[in-house]
């Protein structure tokens, strides 16, 4: 067979793989992908559960770059701290192994072509008759079908290399640092070209199983390919903010660091795997290849497990803060940061991304008002000079928050979406008004405050200390408001925030009453006007986080 006819004939069979995989991975994101990435930011708030949570999500989607890339995406958008993305990084090192043992047990010892073709007929049913609801599960069918398909042309095409074309291998003195680092570059280069470290690994299996790669060799290529798997990572993070490319560099570090060490013990490593995996290496290599897979991620990962903080730490020292990397101006734009494709076409993605850009809107409102209690209650220069600057310019950001996020909830909306999300984004939308209106109330209060300053109006202290509880009833309903942002808010939760606004609503009243007395008994009529009115402006603020906890008591 002519070399060109081989050649095609490997491109078109690999294509199928990797098309395969492809399809199986987004049709079983899609699928989930009203759970999943609730589930993967839910379970990360220790270094195992983040750790289990990698392992298990990239065992389910079939690909650790799509979890790695997909991490990168949580972190830029800030859904992830930079500490819980590396466990989940560790973990779906760990998850992808699962692809070797699905290749090694099922692609070699079975005819997997003869179930693969009826395989993907069902898938394409499922997937192109819309009554039947399963799209996403035809898509995962077919993907499963189309992998296997390829994997079994793809093991037909390789015993047609002629066996001189890779004689140079066995030339190579078994187990020497040049045959290694040959291997570890050779799996390096074939991940980096064809972008699956899961796709490499298969290929890998197959030339082991035709015996065209020796044991030491092969396991040399699959720590390569360890490596050649973070170029997804690297891709996703150009352009995104300074935590996402930290994330991406740990993700770099792990894996080289830890196929260096791999290198460095090489062999106590493969006499370990030898004596974990029943057979010898000759009658059972691709048991031998996967088992190799599953032990370097799992004890590479159990090895950095416990020092995530300084890995951190390690990264912020090597990836500082520029100037660009915190812009003066607000932008949220609708599309998967960082050429992102674990997260595509996820409609609770996006949302979940709202509610993080709602839940930094609510701090800045909560922030606000702290220093608008600091001016009253240290009514000086001094609130000039460090607050009123700061809410000034916080108002402006909160504005252009709320002009993209309501644009951006709208763009969500033309998403496909179940009831749930529908009724949630339009409890985000009202959210997103009511706090960007909480930030022009903190700033006109915040004018009405700083003008006492400058005209040096004198109010009576019995007045301004009346003025304490009631802000300090004011900051209560708003951080009640901060703490259950994007959340179910249940029937006693609604109800302590009605008795919060009863309780403000009350104060108001007597406030007014005593300063509209006191313009009765003729007392300075712009000094008391201009405490009503900032008694006004924080009543509205209070009326708003009301209406935020009643959205949010409406949401499920």
């Amino acid at each position: 067979m002519s070399i060109i006819k081989i050649a095609f004939q490997l491109i078109g069979s690999l294509a199928l793989l990797l098309y395969g995989m492809k399809m199986l991975s987004e049709g079983i994101q899609k699928g989930t992908s009203d759970n999943l990435h609730r589930f993967f930011k839910l379970m990360t708030n220790n270094r195992l559960a983040a750790l289990l949570t990698g392992a298990l999500i990239t065992a389910v989607i079939q690909s650790s770059s799509a979890a790695t890339v997909m991490t990168v995406s949580f972190v830029n958008g800030g859904l992830m701290t930079l500490q819980q993305s590396i466990g989940v990084i560790f973990g779906a090192n760990i998850g992808t192994t699962v692809t070797a043992w699905i290749v090694a047990i099922f692609g070699f010892k079975f005819n997997i072509a003869a179930i693969a073709v009826p395989v993907f007929g069902i898938g394409y049913i499922l997937r192109y008759f819309k009554k039947l609801r399963k799209e996403s599960a035809g898509e995962a069918l077919m993907g499963f079908g189309m992998l296997f398909i390829g994997l079994g042309l793809l093991s037909k095409s390789i015993p047609e290399f002629n066996p001189q074309s890779i004689a140079f291998l066995s030339t190579l003195p078994e187990g020497s640092i040049l045959s290694i680092c040959i291997g570890v570059f050779s799996g390096l280069v074939l991940t980096v070209i064809i972008h699956s470290s899961s796709a490499a690994t298969a290929i890998i299996l197959t030339m082991c199983h035709k015996g065209l790669l020796q044991w030491e060799f092969a396991a040399a290529m699959i720590l390569g390919s360890n490596i050649g798997t973070t170029i997804d990572t690297v891709l996703a993070s150009i352009g995104a903010r300074i935590n996402a490319r930290r994330a991406a560099l740990v993700h770099v570090l792990f894996n080289v660091s830890g196929s260096i060490l791999a290198i460095a013990f090489f062999r106590p490593l493969l006499f370990l795997v030898d004596f974990v995996t029943p057979g010898s290496v000759e009658s059972a290599l691709t048991a031998h290849i996967a088992m190799l897979h599953t032990l370097f991620n799992t004890i590479n990962a159990l090895l950095f497990l416990p020092f995530t903080k300084r890995i951190a730490a390690l990264t912020e020292k090597l990836i500082k803060p520029k100037p660009g990397d915190i812009p003066e101006d607000y932008k949220l734009e609708f599309i998967e940061v960082g050429n992102s494709v674990g997260a595509r076409d996820s409609a609770e993605y996006h949302i979940m991304q709202v509610e993080k850009e709602i839940s930094d809107m609510i701090s800045i409102a909560v922030n606000m008002f702290s220093r608008i209690q600091n001016g009253f209650e240290n009514r000086t220069e001094h609130f000039i000079t460090e607050h009123f600057d700061f809410i000034k310019k916080r108002e402006e950001y909160a504005d252009r928050m709320q002009e993209q996020l309501s644009a951006y909830l709208h763009k969500c909306m033309e998403l496909p979406l179940s009831g749930r999300q529908r009724n949630n984004i339009n409890a985000m939308l009202h959210i997103v008004d009511e706090i960007e209106n909480i930030t022009d109330d903190c700033y006109s209060t915040a004018i009405h405050l700083k003008r006492s300053i400058e005209k040096r109006m004198k109010f009576d202290p019995k007045d301004m200390d009346r003025l304490h509880p009631y802000t300090d009833l004011v900051k209560q309903v708003l951080t009640f408001v901060n703490e259950n942002i994007n959340k179910p808010l249940s029937r006693d939760g609604f109800k302590a925030a009605q008795d919060l606004e009863d309780r403000i609503d009350m104060f108001r009243k007597n406030l007014k009453k005593v300063a509209r007395k006191r313009l009765e008994e003729g007392a300075d009529v712009k000094t008391e006007l201009l405490y009503i009115d900032m008694v006004r402006g924080i009543e509205k603020i209070g009326d708003r986080a009301y209406s935020i906890s009643e959205a949010l008591s409406k949401t499920k």
